[in-house]
């Protein structure tokens, strides 16, 4: 006897989206935290950190909506890979620079290269799954 699924399936293309999936919703959560930070910086911080260290915030939240629109952008058409290394950089960059900027400790700036590095990586990688057609099947 066989068995069937009540579960929906996906119509398209024919192969699973999940993980391009995933990166749209990743990405619309990292960019509605970063408009709520952007606003916590903007009202709740401007007076209480020394400029330099408000720009150090700001810097992470604007290279967390770089990440998070690349991400959206990239999961719509079918990209996998290149969201998650974006996802990671971003964490890392982004939380770094969020920390230094509240905490005042400095060495958490020897961090924040490595999530630039992993975004640099994300990008290039979307670039050559781009070149090779990996639109949604890879």
């Amino acid at each position: 006897m066989s068995q069937t699924s009540d579960a929906p399936t996906r119509q398209g293309s024919g192969h699973d989206r999940g993980p391009a999936v995933a990166a749209v919703r990743a990405g619309a959560i990292l960019a509605a935290i970063g408009v709520g930070l952007g606003a916590f910086g903007a009202h709740g911080l401007s007076d209480r950190l020394a400029p330099e260290l408000l720009a150090v915030f700001e810097t992470g939240v604007r290279y967390q909506m770089y990440a998070a629109l690349a991400m959206l952008a990239l999961g719509a058409i079918g990209q996998r890979r290149a969201p998650m290394l974006l996802l990671a950089g971003a964490v890392v960059f982004g939380g770094s620079l969020y920390v230094l900027a509240l905490s005042g400790v400095r060495w958490l700036g020897a961090i924040t290269p490595i999530g630039g590095v992993l975004m640099i990586i994300g990008l290039i990688l979307a670039a050559v799954d781009a070149g090779r057609g990996r639109f949604g099947s890879r």
